[in-house]
């Protein structure tokens, strides 16, 4: 079938991309491998989202703030509260499957075309241009060609395929360690902030300890002498350095971001099928450490582990900008930005436990350009989420869930403009762009609050 834009990857810079594009009047269609969308937000139980704000300030809006608000209107987010870890100034709890829900709802409203467990194989070719892919489909191989294609798969499926330049990895192609995220429920957290009250070095915090509630332990990082004894007698193993949990929409249960698989390729399926086995040996080991050494969990049961292991870094494309980490630490602006972040330079050890934190400025945002979803040499494909052009230090910043989402949905307002005046993808006119943007809730220039 034709298209005017095709979408592949329905995680949330997908949905976003597939959103934008079709409320801009394009014909649209998102394919998808799983059976449901959201990608690292609900196949990899990603969460909460970090983050909407630098200080006080909103920096993301449009479609990213639409899901937010309509998540809260439904009861599956708490919305944007304070990181009581103090890593950011605000995380955005949500569950995975209101997430799923609401996506299908938004899509059925703006009139997108779903194709679901259609497994990318190919992108088609034509004189140094896409003009589509084609899937595996439980009915066999199926072309779905299109005026522009969106390359939304994290792995820059498309654009490998596509013959773009790509880059992976740091200097020495070793990418990020891979985490399998899990949830806990019938916690008692009551316990768990009388504990970090008595103890207010277990727990990295500006919280006052006689404000540590329950309500307030919207992330936790540290109960470190509780970890160091576990680690000591041998029980635990997985190569981290602290206790890390997150609140979820619902009062008895977290959401546990501590697996670490490390000395992997992503894109090799030998190394993925060992990271997927390992990741959950180091659930049970940290299940088991929850329930015996950690108060308020002495009743915890594992409520759900992610579809599949969450990937931090493997492909990205060379565009016709790469953003660095000079970019993001000096909160650099763009005359054609589409996107503004303030998450740090977070870069965790790819042999090992630690994490490398960079922070921009107190109250700085930077700016994404669009060239950056422009791939050098090809025509007819844009790039939004974490395989945009960038180096590998500030992919560590760039793809967090909230920036992705405002990525592709600058990705599909592109495209669409590109359809209706006949263009290729990288000539859409900035101006044109960022008006259609600011229009829809993305203003790079301006917080919100």
């Amino acid at each position: 079938m034709f298209h005017d834009v095709l979408v592949v990857g329905g995680g949330n810079a997908g949905c976003a991309a597939a959103l934008a594009a079709a409320r801009c009047g394009a014909k649209t269609l998102l394919a998808e491998r799983y059976g449901f969308l959201g990608g690292t937000a609900t196949a990899a139980m990603v969460g909460p989202w970090m983050t909407f704000h630098s200080g006080d300030d909103r920096i993301v809006g449009g479609i990213a703030q639409e899901i937010v608000e309509r998540l809260v209107a439904g009861g599956g987010s708490s919305g944007h509260v304070r990181d009581a870890s103090d890593y950011v100034a605000t995380i955005t709890p949500f569950d995975p499957e209101a997430h799923k829900a609401l996506l299908f709802e938004m899509m059925a409203e703006a009139g997108v075309n779903l194709l679901l467990h259609a497994y990318f194989l190919d992108a088609l070719m034509g004189a140094n241009r896409v003009e589509g892919a084609r899937f595996a489909t439980v009915a066999g191989r199926r072309e779905e060609r299109a005026t522009v294609t969106i390359d939304a798969t994290a792995d820059a499926f498309v654009a490998f395929s596509a013959g773009v330049e790509i880059r992976q990895g740091d200097e020495r192609g070793r990418v990020q360690p891979a985490t399998l995220m899990f949830r806990l429920s019938h916690v008692d957290l009551a316990k768990t902030a009388a504990y970090v009250r008595e103890r207010p070095d277990q727990m990295r915090s500006s919280i006052p300890p006689a404000n540590r509630d329950a309500a307030a332990l919207t992330a936790v990082a540290g109960l470190y002498e509780l970890w160091d004894i576990a680690r000591a007698r041998g029980d635990v193993t997985v190569p981290r350095e602290l206790v890390s949990f997150f609140a979820t929409p619902y009062p008895d249960e977290v959401t546990v971001n501590m697996t670490r698989v490390t000395g992997i390729d992503p894109l090799d399926p030998d190394d993925l099928t060992r990271a997927e086995i390992e990741a959950r040996a180091q659930v049970m080991q940290l299940v088991a450490f929850f329930k015996r050494d950690v108060p308020g969990f002495e009743h915890c049961r594992l409520a759900a582990t992610a579809t599949q292991i969450g990937v931090r870094e493997s492909r990205r494309i060379v565009g016709e900008y790469t953003l660095t980490a000079a970019d993001v630490l000096a909160a650099r602006t763009f005359d054609d930005a589409v996107a503004r972040s303030a998450y740090p330079i977070d870069i965790h050890n790819p042999s090992g436990s630690g994490t490398t934190t960079q922070r921009l400025p107190p109250g700085a945002a930077y700016e994404i350009p669009y060239r950056c979803l422009v791939p050098a040499a090809v025509d007819g494909l844009l790039v939004a989420g974490r395989c945009i052009s960038t180096t590998h230090e500030a992919l560590a910043s760039t793809r967090l869930t909230p920036t992705v989402m405002t990525l592709g949905q600058a990705a599909g307002t592109a495209a669409a403009i590109a359809v209706a005046e006949r263009i290729e993808p990288r000539t859409v006119s900035a101006v044109r762009l960022r008006e259609r943007l600011a229009s829809d809730g993305v203003d790079v220039r301006r917080a919100t609050a």
